[in-house]
């Protein structure tokens, strides 16, 4: 059963309770390579299931989000008050070919993505962080809930491959 827009950002906010989401997020990209060094590229293009993406569709589709969050968090900054699209992650994987893509290139773009946006986050003033869009599904997020959103996002996906890297085969 597919969760509620609500429950999803209850699920995903709860993920970084107590946390600093701009530590957490600074800190993906190298929990990801070392989660991945040294795995066969057949386990790492393996779904758990027919329906769940496998470790390396999950870090293809991280580096997507992080670039289309780099573009949300910019409109919003540019433009505040903004419309922000909301996407669909499955449809971006079938029409992004996520199992065909590489995972340790997947990781990279994902890598040098995430540090462009962690600079230009650090850049901005105490007001800047209070800029919002207004989410198709979600209402408004401001560049502060999104930064947060994405930490916990993080840490979804990173236990979602810890789970499928730790299974036998």
């Amino acid at each position: 059963m597919k969760e509620t827009v609500q429950e999803y950002i209850q699920r995903i906010q709860g993920k970084i309770t107590g946390k600093k989401p701009m530590q957490v997020q600074g800190a993906t990209a190298e929990k990801l390579a070392k989660l991945i060094k040294g795995v066969a590229p057949a386990k790492l293009k393996k779904r758990p299931s027919p329906e769940k993406w496998s470790a390396g569709e999950i870090v293809a589709h991280l580096a997507d989000a992080e670039i289309a969050v780099g573009w949300r968090m910019r409109s919003i900054l540019g433009t505040p008050g903004t419309p922000i699209q909301a996407w669909d992650p499955d449809a971006w994987a079938t029409a992004g070919h996520y199992p065909k893509r590489d995972v340790r290139k997947s990781l990279e773009t994902f890598r040098v993505m995430r540090e462009a946006n962690l600079a230009m986050l650090k850049t901005l003033t105490p007001d800047q962080w209070k800029h919002f869009g207004v989410h198709a599904e979600r209402g408004e997020e401001s560049i502060e809930r999104l930064v947060g959103m994405m930490a916990g996002h993080d840490i979804n996906h990173t236990e979602q491959i810890e789970q499928i890297l730790k299974r036998k085969k």
